[in-house]
């Protein structure tokens, strides 16, 4: 099971670098240079958090990218929603068709509680918690 895809990492390593500039902007073409990712799939990825406010869009000479919302305000569970959707350790499943057992399960009931865990503590990491880890 892969809980972070490549978006996802992606994601936070652009808005982890765009926060290291201290609210500059920072052109597509510098974080293509600093983070060496495919100049296509990070413009995508960048046109997604634009459309759901975490950045601002500027274009132009001197245009780029900055952060539309404080570090401490944009967490992985959002973001983890934005490219992946919501999260499930368990679909419940069996051969194609919702369990017919999914109300007695009760590996079910276990999961449901992991997976709970898992987007609380999932929500509580920040791109402003990522950072300050960063400096220690």
């Amino acid at each position: 099971m892969k809980l972070i895809t490549r978006n996802t990492d992606y994601a936070i390593r652009a808005l982890c670098c765009i926060a290291g500039h201290d609210g500059e902007r920072v052109s597509a073409k510098r974080l293509v240079e600093i983070l060496d990712m495919p100049r296509p799939f990070l413009r995508n990825i960048l046109h997604a958090l634009n459309n759901e406010g975490i950045l601002y869009s500027f274009r132009g000479r001197g245009g780029g990218f900055a952060l539309a919302k404080p570090t401490k305000k944009i967490n992985l569970m959002h973001l983890m929603q934005i490219f992946q959707g919501n999260i499930r350790i368990n679909d419940c499943t069996f051969r194609k068709k919702v369990c017919p057992n999914i109300k007695e399960c009760l590996l079910k009931k276990k999961l449901d509680i992991i997976e709970k865990e898992v987007i609380r503590n999932l929500g509580k990491i920040t791109i402003y918690s990522l950072l300050e880890k960063k400096t220690v």
